[in-house]
C-alpha cells in the first residue's frame, strides 16, 4: 500500500458543526465552559487524590489516571475547534490531521482498558475483600496503566499504518470538527471498502471486548452486594453506580459509532461532539459528586488553601 508518492493533499478542510454565525457563537461559549470545567475539574481529581492519604488507594490511583487521559482528551482536538469557531476557512495540515488520528484513538483505547481495570479493583474488593491489599498492591497497578497505554497506542498505530499510506489526491473537505478516521478514509483516490473493513473489525474488538469484560465484571459484583444488606455495601452499590454510569456514557456513542462507522445522519456530528468534548467532564461531575471521600478531600484541600490565605 505504498502509495505516498500519489498523495497530493497538503491540507483537510474542515466543515465544523455550523456555518451560521450565530450558532458559532453560541457553541463557543457552550463548548468553552465545557472545556475549561473539564480540564480543571480532572486537574482537581488529580491533585486532590495525590495530596490527601487517605486517598492513597489503589481505585483513586487508578481514578486519577483516568483523569490524566481525560485532561488528553480534551486537548487532542477542543482547542483548535474552538479557535475555528472564528475562523472562515478551516484547515488542519495533512500531518495535523494525522496527529488527530493517533492521539485520539490512543486516548479511547487506553480509557477503554482502564476503565476494565478499575472494575476488576471493585471485583476484587467486593468480592475477595480479604485478599483486596494483597492482590491490589501499587505494583499491579502499575502495570495496568502500562497495559492500558500500550494497548491504545498500540491500537492507534495499526490504524494510521495503513491511513498514512492512503493515496489523497482530490477531496479534502471532512465534514467534522476534526480529522474523524472513518472520514478521512473516504477521501482516499481508491476502493476503500477493505480498509473501512479493517477499520471497523480492529475498532469493534477491542470496544467490544471491553464492552463485554466490563458488563461481566459488574453484573458479578452487583449479584454479590445485593446479597448483602450492610452500610458497607450501600458504599459499594454507591461507587459502583458511578463506575457504570461512566461506562454507559463511554460506550454508548462508541458502540454506535463501530456499529455504523461510515453512516452520515446529522446526530453523528453531535455524538462526536458528546464523545469528544463531553466525555472528559463526566470524571470529575460523577466521581466528585457521587464519591464522599473525594467530596471530602476536596473541602479538605480548599479549607487548607483558605487557612494558609489567611495567615
Amino acid at each position: 500500500m505504498a502509495h505516498t508518492n500519489e498523495s497530493v493533499v497538503s491540507e483537510f478542510v474542515l466543515l465544523g458543526l455550523s456555518k451560521s454565525w450565530e450558532l458559532q457563537l453560541f457553541f463557543f461559549a457552550i463548548f468553552s465552559l465545557v472545556y475549561v470545567t473539564s480540564v480543571l475539574g480532572n486537574i482537581m481529581i488529580i491533585v486532590t487524590i495525590s495530596s490527601d492519604s487517605h486517598l492513597n488507594s489503589p481505585m483513586y490511583f487508578l481514578l486519577s489516571n483516568l483523569s490524566f487521559i481525560d485532561i488528553c482528551q480534551s486537548n487532542f482536538a477542543t482547542p483548535k475547534m474552538l479557535v475555528d469557531f472564528f475562523v472562515e476557512h478551516k484547515t488542519i495540515s495533512f500531518e495535523g490531521c494525522m496527529a488527530q488520528i493517533f492521539f485520539l484513538h490512543s486516548f479511547v483505547g487506553s480509557e477503554m482498558m482502564l476503565l476494565v481495570a478499575m472494575a476488576y479493583d471493585r471485583f476484587i474488593a467486593i468480592c475477595k475483600p480479604l485478599h483486596y491489599s494483597t492482590i491490589m498492591n501499587r505494583r499491579l497497578c502499575i502495570i495496568f496503566v502500562f497495559i492500558s497505554w500500550s494497548v491504545g497506542i498500540l491500537h492507534s498505530v495499526s490504524h494510521l499504518a495503513f491511513t498514512v499510506d492512503l493515496p489523497f489526491c482530490g477531496p479534502n473537505e471532512v465534514d467534522s470538527f476534526f480529522c474523524d478516521l472513518p472520514l478521512v478514509i473516504e477521501l482516499a483516490c481508491m476502493d476503500t471498502y477493505e480498509m473501512e473493513i479493517m477499520t471497523l473489525t480492529n475498532s469493534g474488538l477491542i470496544s467490544l471486548g471491553c464492552f463485554l469484560a466490563l458488563i461481566i465484571s459488574y453484573t458479578i459484583i452487583l449479584i454479590t452486594v445485593h446479597h448483602r444488606s450492610s452500610s458497607r455495601s450501600s458504599k459499594a452499590l454507591s461507587t459502583l453506580t458511578a463506575h457504570v454510569t461512566v461506562v454507559i456514557l463511554f460506550f454508548g456513542p462508541c458502540i454506535y459509532f463501530y456499529i455504523c462507522p461510515f453512516s452520515r445522519l446529522s446526530v453523528d456530528k453531535f455524538l462526536s461532539v458528546f464523545y469528544t468534548v463531553c466525555t472528559p467532564l463526566l470524571n470529575p461531575i460523577i466521581y466528585s459528586l457521587r464519591n464522599e471521600d473525594v467530596k471530602s478531600a476536596m473541602r479538605k484541600l480548599r479549607n487548607r488553601h483558605v487557612n494558609s490565605w489567611k495567615n
